[in-house]
């Protein structure tokens, strides 16, 4: 009988590269086999552009850490409160510092799923797939290029849903609408056409373009307006985005205060509501989206399902969770190892607090697999924790019993 504890523990951490792409290999084959399938939720967001459907809000989390563990969680919660709707995600600068490459975090996906008898549809999305400006500037040839190889590469691997995030590019000086979105609307096409033309046959990549960058100024309708205008123009007859990321107010990861506590936000969700009307009323495409959203107060979730956010990012308040249960020798550990190695990042006037909350991320990978190999009674505070936290926002987004809306719209 096959043991897929060890199997994943293979494909991860295996020092023999032969041993770990037959793992890869192994796994992928026994999710299909069980029903288990990587897929793009592409029809989903089109039927609410259709308004075919309405009413919850997909949460798209990003595992950092204990992955295998974190989404078993998750498949636990699905299967019992029949949730269909939901995404795992990864983005392009959590790739590196994770050290989680799209090949194996599909595959660690796929494995939770197996473990935990879950069948269906799995969506895995490329999240902020981030053009840097000053590295599109300085040569924006050699900057399309790396992200081009990165959408292939994720493609290949099962990402049926990438976001393109050209928000970078904006140029908020420029005197109209269409001059300061011109560079992402441009650059959004790009690789629109791109995905297009290498996604799967009978595959509709899901693709999301985004407007506002995250911590910067607030979006507005007109900023959409113009951004889609430019888009529809580049993109042509072919099969475009089916959502919108927007910012409202919030930063990625929450601002953490002195102390090291997170500053509390405003948000507006006017933003979301008024984007994703425009959206759906005259593009028919699925709506906005909400990035930094993890680190919110609880007692704010219910509100995006009634503002008819279409999608929610969250990452940064499951990290939270691990590093506030972990043992305190290896949080000790992790938190030297920042200063050895991350003492550049260490601004000036921020507390140790503030710099470690900061930088505390870039551990991830370094100590994938010490994080990996705690024992039971250390990881249960963690997932007790973390699990009563998915079991909430699932519960507030409003996917609980989304699992036949999913199953009718995704073959």
């Amino acid at each position: 009988m096959i043991n897929i504890d060890k199997l994943i523990y293979t494909a991860v951490f295996s020092p023999n590269e032969k041993a770990k792409k037959q793992a890869h290999t192994t796994i992928r084959k026994i999710a299909k086999k069980r029903g288990v399938y990587p897929a793009s939720i592409h029809q989903l967001y089109m039927a609410f552009g259709q308004k075919k459907i309405k009413g919850f809000t997909v949460p798209a989390i990003n595992i950092r850490t204990l992955t295998y563990d974190m989404a078993r969680l998750i498949f636990q919660i699905a299967k019992t409160k029949k949730i269909g709707a939901f995404i795992f995600e990864i983005a392009r600068s959590e790739i590196k510092y994770t050290d989680q490459q799209p090949d194996e975090y599909v595959t660690l996906i796929l494995a939770a799923a197996v473990k935990e008898r879950y069948k269906g549809p799995v969506f895995i999305q490329g999240d902020h797939y981030q053009f840097s400006a000053k590295k599109f500037k300085d040569n924006p040839d050699e900057e399309i290029k790396k992200i081009k190889e990165l959408i292939k590469k994720s493609i290949e691997a099962g990402f049926y849903n990438i976001d393109i995030d050209a928000s970078t590019l904006v140029e908020l000086e420029k005197p109209s609408l269409d001059e300061q979105q011109k560079n992402n609307y441009q650059m959004t096409a790009l690789l629109t056409k791109y995905i297009r033309s290498i996604e799967p046959k009978k595959t509709t990549v899901s693709i999301g373009g985004e407007i506002g960058h995250i911590g910067g100024k607030n979006s507005t309708r007109e900023e959409f307006e113009a951004f889609i205008a430019g888009y529809k123009k580049q993109v042509g007859k072919l099969i475009g985005i089916s959502k919108v990321s927007v910012q409202t107010g919030t930063s990625h990861g929450g601002i953490p205060l002195p102390d090291g506590t997170i500053a509390k936000v405003s948000i507006d969700f006017n933003v979301l509501k008024d984007i994703s009307n425009v959206a759906r009323n005259k593009y028919q495409i699925g709506g906005s989206v909400q990035h930094g959203a993890s680190t919110l107060s609880n007692e704010l979730f219910n509100h995006f399902p009634k503002n008819n956010a279409l999608e929610i990012h969250l990452a940064t308040g499951f990290q939270n969770i691990v590093y506030d249960n972990i043992p305190v020798g290896l949080k000790k550990e992790i938190y030297q190892w920042l200063k050895e190695n991350c003492q550049d990042e260490w601004k000036e006037g921020q507390t140790e607090d503030q710099f470690v909350y900061k930088t505390r991320k870039k551990a991830l990978g370094p100590f994938k697999e010490k994080l990996w190999n705690m024992n039971a009674k250390e990881k249960k505070p963690i997932l007790t924790n973390l699990k009563k936290q998915f079991s909430f926002l699932m519960k507030k987004l409003n996917v609980v019993g989304t699992k036949n809306v999913v199953n009718k719209f995704i073959k």
